[in-house]
């Protein structure tokens, strides 16, 4: 289970917030004010072994490799999430980060929301590279990104232990943060001959809108609590089961947009590139928003430094 809570007085040493609320639209803009040290990758650590610890114990478990093997040993050379290619850990650090700022910060509609466990796991294509890494040190390659939710959190009545709301995340790291780069992530990439180019319209804004009033990492999350703590979460896991039959009362559901990725070089301090008072036109599904923009420098060396000190020296 995901036990590790979020560091707090590291975030406030590491970012500065700009926190905008109106009706059930939230923006909130992150901006880092210190350096990205080893002290801050050493204050992440704990939480991100966490994050991943359930979907290690699977994945080097089907592999036949041990939980934490020495470098030299078989299978040394795959160990997750550390082998995984750099364009698969920095789609995993935006899922980590998004996970680690809700649990960290109040969103729209002041609820306390918790992550039991993420849904890594469930990442097929990332458990058959490692079975082959493992045999075959040569397989390097990349691998796509996990389908479906990029993270689930639910808010627990604290008397009941019932589920009463859940929120459902797309979370996206970009090297560089550019109008432009915002632009593609929202609404998909151009098309069309030219002189009549559009966008695709697959982008984020899309998924929010099609994102179903019970999704399939709903069920995950209730799977993975049903196997790993089902005595801890009797209440929430028979609440989740009620709401995910075909014919039931949905649970109610926010929206989150995570964006993460590396301060342009004319970014103004404080600009923001998605809305901060009210959502746009394209966001139809009209469930209550939280938008998060993250602007860090030097960030892809911070997520190689990260993962590299995952479980180093165990």
């Amino acid at each position: 289970m995901h036990d590790c809570p979020a560091p707090q007085a590291l975030l406030a040493t590491w970012l500065q917030g700009a926190v905008n609320n109106n009706g059930n639209y939230g923006h909130i803009l992150f901006e880092q004010v210190a350096p990205s040290d080893d002290a801050i990758v050493a204050g992440l650590r704990p939480y991100f072994e966490s994050a991943h610890l359930d979907a290690r114990e699977v994945f080097h478990r089907a592999a036949r490799i041990d939980l934490h093997p020495d470098a030299a040993a078989p299978g040394g050379n795959a160990r997750y999430p550390n082998c995984l290619p750099p364009s698969a850990k920095k789609g995993l650090f935006g899922e980590v980060m998004a996970g680690l700022i809700t649990e960290a910060y109040q969103f729209i509609g002041g609820h306390r929301w918790t992550i039991p466990v993420f849904l890594f796991r469930f990442h097929v294509e990332v458990g058959a590279y490692l079975f082959d890494l493992a045999r075959d040190p040569a397989r390097v390659r990349e691998v796509s990104g996990r389908h479906g939710n990029d993270f689930i959190a639910l808010d627990i009545d604290p008397a009941t232990r019932e589920v009463v709301r859940f929120i459902a995340g797309e979370a996206k790291w970009r090297a560089t943060l550019t109008p432009s780069t915002m632009d593609e992530l929202m609404h998909g990439e151009w098309t069309g001959p030219q002189g009549a180019r559009v966008r695709k319209g697959d982008g984020i804004w899309n998924e929010m809108n099609r994102g179903l009033a019970a999704p399939q990492g709903l069920e995950q999350l209730n799977t993975l609590l049903c196997e790993k703590a089902r005595e801890d979460y009797a209440e929430a896991i028979v609440s989740l089961d009620r709401a995910l039959l075909l014919d039931a009362a949905t649970l109610p559901r926010t929206d989150l947009i995570f964006i993460a990725g590396n301060k342009a070089a004319r970014r103004a301090p404080g600009q923001s590139y998605l809305p901060t008072n009210a959502p746009p036109a394209d966001y139809t599904a009209g469930r209550p928003l939280q938008v998060v923009e993250l602007v860090v420098e030097g960030g892809v060396d911070l997520i190689e430094r990260l993962y590299a000190s995952l479980w180093d020296g165990i």
